[in-house]
């Protein structure tokens, strides 16, 4: 609190200051400086009437002798007045010093002052006496005049920009990129005024022909921010031409997803579906330049975490909500999927997106086969795969879930010899590094698990120790490597389908969950598995119960 104390103090005397400047001068740079300031001083005045609401008035200016001084010049500032939510907050911080019993002159004195603000700000965008006597002459009240009289001005204006858009090279009819710049910087401060979306609407899809940019940086600035707080509402093609336009923006609009995606609760697929629906990032993705921008965010992020499972399971999200986007918006692919993907194969391409959902549940085994054919040949035939090697192949795998985390399932529900083309697949999803003697070992190992695991579905009694030890869970072995991972998923698969599993399944996962980072793995697979079965339509109801059981009981620990 001490802390809190001495930081606002620091900033009212830096907005002091700055107000003071802003007050002195008028010029285009003080309006500039003004226009870049005004999100920052609008947090700082709440951070201001926190503190004032917790005093009387004669503590207020104890601690703040200037306080008067400072909420004053912020009310004759037309800027700040006209942003966002200052004006509201300027009126809650000016009641702050009123008093209800004024004891002396000089606090009647103070309440007089404060009243006369309070009507300033009322009147501060009102037109002067002469207009007004006007309207009323044409019978209409300023209640009435005044938005009608605002709302058709910018939208004369906004038609005046795609006029200037149509014109192109008509240099006579175009409007002058200094005006333009002046409307961008005009516009920073009312951002958030429904009645301005559509002169905001049209300065961003109105492209100039200049060289560089001539919209203003803070304009951008006031515009993302906007729309990454819900406080503007644009149609998803201008806020395309936005992000196409100006880099920072979009690339700001990501890192906020994962800001959000950071601070949510862990393994919580549904609600990750709602953040990435939310942040219109999927439909602006439809189109390619911004997918590719976007894509290369997350494979730092994969690569930056050494792909771990929550980014992952991200990424098939997103995936997910953007495949959706694009078919909504076109039933026919406006771009090649070359366009979207170029590193890698077409028909693999083609075949991965392809939902589950619909192709036949008899042709998923076969489905799986033809994508493990086509993902081997580009990884290990180079000559007819991809250009970006094994990595390119594998991340364009694991955005595709349905498929992805289907491996592990066909094989254990399937009594017949494990296809080598599925061992490959699901040896290669978790060690896309390895080479091909390696991923072979994988193969191997992979393969006398499930023969365990299939020998032991059919004994009557089964304990989770024995199936600890017939999955090599029991060893000194690294439980983060890979390896060791696709192992206990297997396990984890094997208690949720296999008819004896579900007795042993809490014993299994006691055993399993032996460090914290386990256990979060595994709540991560129950979430990710009650996901995927809840869209494909395939939940068995008595592994459906149990899954959610066990989900709830872990995430109760952690």
């Amino acid at each position: 609190m001490a802390q809190d104390s001495v930081d606002l103090s620091c900033d009212y005397q830096f907005w002091m200051q700055k107000l003071s400047v802003w007050d002195q001068a008028s010029t285009l740079e003080t309006q500039q400086d003004t226009c870049v300031h005004l999100a920052r001083f609008q947090e700082f005045l709440r951070k201001m009437y926190e503190a004032l609401k917790e005093m009387d008035s004669n503590t207020i200016f104890e601690r703040f002798p200037t306080i008067d001084q400072l909420l004053a010049k912020a009310c004759w500032n037309p800027f700040i007045l006209a942003y966002d939510e200052s004006q509201k907050i300027l009126i809650w911080c000016l009641c702050c010093l009123i008093n209800k019993e004024p004891q002396n002159s000089r606090q009647s004195k103070l309440n007089s002052w404060v009243q006369g603000v309070l009507s300033h700000i009322l009147s501060a965008l009102r037109f002067d006496k002469e207009v007004a006597l006007f309207t009323q002459g044409l019978g209409y009240a300023p209640i009435d005049y005044y938005p009608g009289l605002l709302k058709n001005m910018v939208l004369s204006l906004a038609s005046e920009l795609r006029e200037n858009h149509l014109n192109g090279f008509n240099t006579q009819r175009r409007m002058t990129p200094e005006r333009l710049a002046s409307l961008s910087r005009v516009c920073v401060p009312l951002i958030t005024l429904t009645d301005v979306d559509p002169l905001v609407e049209a300065l961003l899809v109105c492209h100039g022909h200049e060289p560089q940019e001539i919209l203003q940086p803070e304009f951008f600035e006031a515009v993302n921010e906007a729309i990454l707080l819900k406080k503007i509402s644009l149609p998803m093609s201008a806020v395309v031409c936005f992000w196409l336009r100006h880099l920072p923006s979009l690339e700001k609009a990501m890192l906020h997803l994962f800001e959000k995606l950071i601070s949510s609760e862990r393994n919580c697929l549904r609600r990750i579906e709602c953040f990435i629906k939310d942040s219109s990032l999927p439909q602006a993705a439809c189109h390619p330049a911004i997918f590719r921008v976007v894509d290369e965010m997350f494979r730092c992020a994969l690569l930056e975490t050494d792909g771990a499972p929550e980014i992952i399971a991200t990424i098939q999200v997103f995936t997910q909500c953007f495949l959706e986007a694009l078919e909504k918006e076109n039933k026919q692919l406006r771009f090649a999927l070359k366009t979207y993907f170029p590193y890698t194969s077409p028909s693999l391409a083609m075949v991965l997106l392809q939902d589950p959902q619909d192709v036949p549940r008899g042709c998923w085994l076969q489905t799986l086969k033809h994508i493990s054919e086509l993902l081997r040949e580009a990884v290990e035939d180079q000559t007819h795969g991809s250009r970006g090697g094994p990595l390119e192949s594998w991340f364009l795998f694991i955005r595709f879930g349905g498929w992805a985390e289907m491996v592990a399932e066909q094989l254990l529900r399937s009594a017949a010899e494990p296809p080598a083309a599925l061992l490959w697949l699901l040896a290669f999803y978790y060690s896309p590094r390895d080479g091909r003697q390696q991923r072979a070992q994988t193969m191997v190992q992979v393969k006398a698990v499930l023969g365990h695991l299939l020998a032991m579905s059919r004994s009557s009694s089964l304990s989770a120790r024995d199936l600890q030890t017939a999955a090599g869970q029991d060893t000194d072995t690294d439980p983060r490597a890979p390896a060791q991972q696709l192992i206990r998923r297997l396990l984890l698969h094997f208690v949720l389908w296999a008819p004896g599993g579900h007795t042993i399944a809490r014993d299994v996962i006691t055993l399993l969950a032996h460090t914290a980072e386990i256990t979060h793995e595994i709540i991560g697979f129950l979430d990710q598995t009650l996901y995927r079965w809840d869209r494909l339509g395939i939940e068995s109801p008595r592994s459906g119960k149990l899954a959610r059981e066990l989900l709830k009981e872990l995430r109760t620990q952690v």
